[in-house]
């Protein structure tokens, strides 16, 4: 072998050293790229909030009655005298007059009560255009409940004869002694109406009903008492008509239609 084909030999390995330290190079620097993670951005989620669902609106009215099982009968005296004195020494003979008669027709002390006692000057206008107090007036109400509602009649008779033309009926009521379970009934009713509309309601409209959302009670009122006014003469035995008694509840509700 030749000197010149020795000097070759030994170029060519040099090069082909340097060629590896070269890709050595190359794949070291490049590394920590290949390392690293890609950074992708996560696509934002939507917060998809589902439809809020549909609701009926509805009221329901309930109404139950009942025999009343008590009276309460309005009642006055009054008394007029030239002083004022003398005016509620007379009212007091009459009081005890009236409350003597309601004790007579059974009617117990808790069920007897002063509901006003009043005093005051009457006044009469003289020739000249002035008035004057001319004596004094005074009066009592009182309430009596009486439990047996069939005699009622009588109690009124009673007083109105006890108490002569000092004496004044002002009205007779009816009542339940208990409308707790009257009011209960009806509010049953009242229910039962709500849901029944709102059942109809969502037939018609091609739904079904769901669930009970809110419920509201309203109060309300019950019919005006029957009464029988200014009845100064004697009447033993004064005929009433009791009637019934009616509650009434009134609810308003929302469902929710599916």
């Amino acid at each position: 072998m030749t000197t010149r084909h020795h000097h070759r030999i030994r170029i060519l390995r040099r090069a082909m050293v340097a060629g590896a330290v070269l890709g050595a190079l190359t794949l070291a620097g490049a590394a920590p790229a290949l390392a690293a993670p890609a950074l992708v951005s996560a696509p934002a989620t939507a917060s998809v909030r589902a439809p809020a669902p549909a609701t009926l609106t509805v009221s329901g009215t309930g109404r139950a009655g009942a025999a009343p099982d008590i009276a309460v009968i309005s009642v006055a005296v009054e008394a007029r005298a030239k002083t004022g004195q003398e005016a509620m020494e007379a009212q007091s003979r009459a009081a005890e007059k009236l409350f003597a008669a309601l004790r007579k027709q059974s009617v117990a002390d808790r069920d007897i009560r002063t509901q006003n006692l009043s005093l005051f000057p009457v006044y009469t206008q003289a020739t000249n255009g002035e008035s004057k107090v001319s004596g004094y007036q005074a009066s009592q109400s009182v309430s009596a409940t009486i439990r047996d509602v069939d005699r009622a009649g009588r109690v009124v008779g009673a007083v109105t004869e006890a108490t002569g033309d000092a004496g004044r009926v002002d009205g007779v009521s009816y009542d339940v002694a208990d409308p707790g379970a009257l009011r209960s009934r009806a509010r049953e009713l009242a229910h039962k109406d709500a849901h029944d509309k709102a059942a109809q309601h969502a037939r018609l409209s091609g739904h079904r009903l769901g669930r009970l959302v809110s419920l509201t009670e309203t109060e309300s009122g019950r019919p005006g008492a029957g009464a029988a006014a200014d009845m100064p003469a004697p009447a033993p035995g004064v005929p009433l008509a009791p009637g019934e008694i009616e509650e009434q509840v009134t609810v308003s509700a929302v469902y929710e239609l599916l």
